[in-house]
């Protein structure tokens, strides 16, 4: 019996993916651990590789296709003895065969994490009751513009309706009036749980250009809109003096330049917000409803901006790791985040994270949490000002720390003594090292 290749699920929160491309073509053998596809998500593009022998007999899913569910076959494999006749009935009955995923992720073995069903649509079908054959992508498509399947001329693989077929959509609307209800346009039904998009068009003759979200860009725009609807936060700011910070690393690079250790100011807040959550371990919570999660580790998520979006890879297990090595990890995972290179462990499960803009100049600034965890550190430029030190006045370089909290997880008081915490560890560097 044919074998389905299913889109895998590459993190337990994927939902969608992108079919970067295909390194195989119909009729080529393939062995178990052969390099099939990759697979683009909002974080990285990963290998998928067969895990089953045979030759790849129908490949459903074109190469460039965008937010294919999880789930969705996307090819047929052939086994031993068998030849494309075989496909006939496999396709007919879509994914209705009862056959495991026979697809896994290169390197995505550390958790078995189960594919999630491909979502039902419901489209028109033609007269006379007849299947319609198209591709789920085509499907998902055709919901979402309002198009009448039955009405559309396939060019995929028997009449088969893809993606291609649909792009001219205007058009197909206007020959199959499908799309227009009395009402107005048909639009696509909101998802349960998801924030929906405002339905705002350019304003008036003021010349645009429509830029196509990315996959990552869209995960942003979700994730975003619901933490600011559904996480009460609220903001703490604190001034830290970094004078002595910025004394003791210049001290320190010239004593490890010898061994290619070049510290950052990053390095020391990753450092100081470690050793202020053992401090203040309250701080290390994330809300489950009528739980509590309180964390013993230190896993430190830090917001990386690449082109298109940032992602936060994570440091594990910060607060037992000194400044050589927590700098020598985020160059590593720096780099390999700005190269789309991320493992989904690399970037997931963090317990608290730091956003730093500091380099770019801003002074100040309120970060969005990311769900589930319960804070985030925005950190502002290090900057000389004016400060009152007794009865005089004294030059000082100052930087602005604003702690964002979900109070479902936490109170003030327990968000201020983590920034004071926090601050005298910034303020006295020396003790970091103990």
């Amino acid at each position: 019996m044919p074998v389905e290749i299913f889109m895998p699920a590459l993190s337990p929160t994927m939902e969608v993916g992108n079919l970067a491309s295909w390194l195989v073509k119909e009729g080529d053998t393939v062995s178990a651990g052969d390099v099939i596809a990759e697979i683009e998500t909002d974080k990285a593009t990963m290998e998928v590789e067969a895990v089953d022998e045979g030759v790849i007999g129908k490949i459903l899913i074109d190469a460039g296709a965008e937010d294919v569910p999880v789930g969705t076959t996307i090819a047929w494999l052939l086994e031993e003895g068998e030849n494309a006749g075989a496909l006939e009935g496999a396709e007919a009955s879509g994914n209705g065969l009862d056959q495991p995923v026979r697809s896994e992720p290169v390197e995505e073995r550390t958790e078995d994490v189960p594919a999630a069903p491909p979502s039902e649509i419901q489209v028109s079908a033609p007269a006379g009751g007849d299947r319609v054959k198209a591709s789920p992508l085509a499907r998902r498509i055709a919901q979402q513009k309002g198009i009448d399947l039955s009405a559309v001329a396939g060019s995929g693989p028997g009449g088969r309706v893809v993606k291609r077929d649909l792009e001219d959509a205007g058009a197909i609307r206007a020959s199959t009036g499908s799309a227009r209800t009395e009402a107005g346009t048909t639009r696509p039904e909101p998802v349960e749980g998801r924030a929906q998009a405002p339905d705002y068009g350019p304003p008036a003759d003021v010349p645009y250009e429509e830029v196509k979200l990315t996959a990552m860009r869209k995960v942003i725009a979700r994730r975003m809109a619901e933490s600011k609807a559904t996480v009460p936060h609220f903001y703490l700011t604190i001034e830290c003096a970094v004078d002595k910070l910025l004394a003791q690393r210049k001290e320190l690079n010239a004593k490890l330049e010898s061994e290619g250790v070049k510290l950052s100011v990053n390095d020391f807040i990753i450092r100081a917000m470690a050793l202020a959550m053992k401090k203040v371990p309250d701080v290390n919570a994330q809300y489950a409803g009528d739980v509590m999660y309180k964390f013993s580790r230190q896993d430190i998520s830090v917001a990386v901006a690449i082109p298109g979006g940032l992602v936060t890879p994570v440091v594990r297990d910060a607060g037992a790791k000194g400044l050589a090595q927590i700098s020598a990890e985020m160059k590593e995972l720096a780099g390999k985040a700005r190269e789309g290179k991320l493992l989904p462990e690399e970037y997931q499960g963090g317990t608290i994270s730091l956003s730093n803009l500091g380099m770019y100049g801003i002074h100040e600034f309120g970060a969005v949490i990311n769900p589930p965890q319960g804070a985030i550190l925005a950190v502002g430029a290090g900057e000389k000002r004016p400060v009152v030190e007794g009865d005089a006045v004294a030059i000082r370089t100052m930087m602005n720390c604003t702690l964002a909290v979900d109070h479902r997880a936490m109170d003030g008081a327990i968000g201020s003594e983590f920034l004071a915490a926090f601050k005298a560890l910034i303020e006295d560097p020396l003790t970091m090292l103990l």
